[in-house]
């Protein structure tokens, strides 16, 4: 089966002989008073993946591209310092030539580490490769609503030192306060309004006595 793997479109030039993907966890587990204890299901962490890359300075027949191992240095370089998320793509073919499955993710770069070892790799470079998924998100700014100004509407304006005119009704007998409410102000519970407009006169809202003169409040 032949693997292929890319980093941001570049095909690295020796597949590496294994691939690490750990899917990490945040579920919480909790300790009950009982000393039983539950799990709270939360939502996964973002893939980590690792993995090992040989970085060939000589022409190997089964090493794919060219421009030795500084080309390769220059990309993480530029993939760490761009501060950008970039697409990581491992494709795995069956030998019939046919797609297995791949492994297809937007993640960033969080640290490499380059090895070099004489005995080892000869000329050759490691780097051991450390990425993240990346999870995309959006900040919005939220505008405070500005609070609308109470506007106050007024009547007509009255000529100066001209006094408002005043109502005055002259108690019959059956009048009430609710029943003159009623007919000066349109609601008879608003009789209270009568009363503390006469408590010079009217000692109690119930009681009002024939040819008392009542002020009558604007309407």
């Amino acid at each position: 089966m032949a693997y292929h793997f890319y980093l941001d479109g570049t095909e690295l030039p020796v597949t590496p002989s294994s691939l690490k993907l750990r899917v990490k966890n945040q579920n919480e587990t909790v300790s009950l008073i009982n000393d039983g204890e539950i799990n709270f299901l939360k939502a996964p962490g973002l893939t980590e993946i690792q993995f090992d890359a040989l970085l060939p300075q000589t022409g190997y027949p089964f090493a794919r591209g060219g421009g030795g191992a500084s080309y390769y240095l220059s990309l993480l370089e530029r993939l760490k310092a761009g501060k950008r998320p970039f697409r990581f793509l491992v494709s795995r073919i069956i030998p019939r030539g046919a797609l297995l499955f791949d492994t297809n993710l937007l993640v960033s770069l969080e640290e490499y580490q380059i090895r070099e070892d004489a005995q080892e790799l000869g000329m050759d470079v490691e780097v051991s490769v450390s990425l993240k998924r990346y999870q995309s998100y959006e900040t919005r700014t939220v505008q405070p609503v500005k609070k609308a100004k109470a506007v106050r509407i007024s009547g007509p304006k009255r000529e100066e030192g001209s006094p408002p005119e005043i109502s005055t009704h002259k108690v019959e007998a059956g009048d009430c306060l609710w029943n003159l409410a009623k007919q000066y102000l349109g609601d008879g519970s608003r009789y209270n309004e009568i009363y503390e407009l006469n408590r010079d006169i009217v000692q109690n809202p119930n009681l009002i006595y024939v040819g008392q003169e009542l002020k009558m409040p604007e309407r």
